[in-house]
């Protein structure tokens, strides 16, 4: 199986900037797309950002313009810049990877999460 690692996440003020990071390891040949959703408290989770192994983007909605996903294949980490955050950007952000797409919700497999707090 495949195990997901995240980190970098911590507490910000609005309007600043982190960085989130997610190590595969296992059977990472079983890997096609990796990403990133996230859930608030009380609320569903939501897709934020999927990128595939050609380097095929994709974002949620609400983060369009503000983060950036990247892929570095030989290190089978993904990455997700976080600029302009917003306390509604608050949540627990988990990594995800799956053989075809992570943009449905229902993927392969899950990192634990990691908390993302942003101040007003």
């Amino acid at each position: 199986q495949v195990q997901l690692v995240e980190s970098g996440g911590g507490l910000v003020q609005a309007g600043g900037s982190l960085r989130l990071s997610c190590a595969a390891s296992g059977s990472i040949l079983r890997i096609n797309a990796m990403g990133w959703y996230r859930q608030a408290p009380g609320k569903q989770r939501e897709l934020v950002a999927g990128i595939n192994s050609g380097g095929g983007r994709d974002y949620g909605d609400s983060v369009k313009g503000r983060f950036t996903i990247s892929r570095d294949n030989a290190k089978n980490t993904v990455y997700l810049q976080m600029n302009s955050l917003k306390p509604e950007d608050t949540a627990v952000y988990y990594c995800a990877a799956d053989r075809w797409s992570v943009l449905r919700g229902s993927v392969d497999y899950w990192g634990q999460g990691t908390q993302v707090t942003v101040s007003s």
